[in-house]
């Protein structure tokens, strides 16, 4: 059984800024996000990103508590869905779903991903477009991956 990929705004923002959305639909051909990801997101979207509700709105009103109303539905739409991976960038939010047994999956994870599978060549330039786009990354982070990809 194929994982159902549920997807935060923060990825799709990010991909669309450097014009590299379309990795998510070569990775995993369709995407699930909540109605409130969406209206975060504020554009259109391709049609293989597919909107789709979560049923039980009071853990979403417990997550919303401690995150953003498109964090809180991602995670809730993931708890949900059996078989699911969220990609998640925010650390709080991160820790959140973890604590909640969802398996998850950031922007750069998504980058590395790309580079594993051939879809992309170089993950310190791709890092550096996100970085210049506003995309947080801790320094820590950033030196593991110049490390690891550093003259490949």
């Amino acid at each position: 059984m194929d994982k159902v990929i549920i997807s935060d705004t923060s990825c799709l923002i990010a991909l669309t800024k450097i014009g590299k959305l379309d990795l998510l639909r070569d990775l995993y051909q369709e995407i699930v996000i909540s109605t409130d990801v969406y209206q975060e997101f504020g554009s259109t979207l391709p049609n293989w990103i597919l909107i789709r509700e979560h049923k039980n709105k009071v853990t979403q009103q417990e997550l919303e508590k401690r995150l953003d109303k498109g964090e809180s539905s991602a995670i809730a739409l993931a708890m949900e869905s059996d078989n699911s991976i969220l990609i998640i960038d925010e650390i709080k939010g991160r820790k959140i779903a973890r604590s909640l047994n969802v398996e998850i999956i950031g922007t750069i994870g998504i980058i590395l991903l790309a580079n594993k599978k051939g879809l992309i060549n170089d993950v310190i330039g791709t890092m550096l477009q996100l970085t210049n786009m506003g995309f947080r990354l801790s320094d820590k982070l950033i030196q593991m991956i110049v490390e690891k990809y550093d003259n490949k």
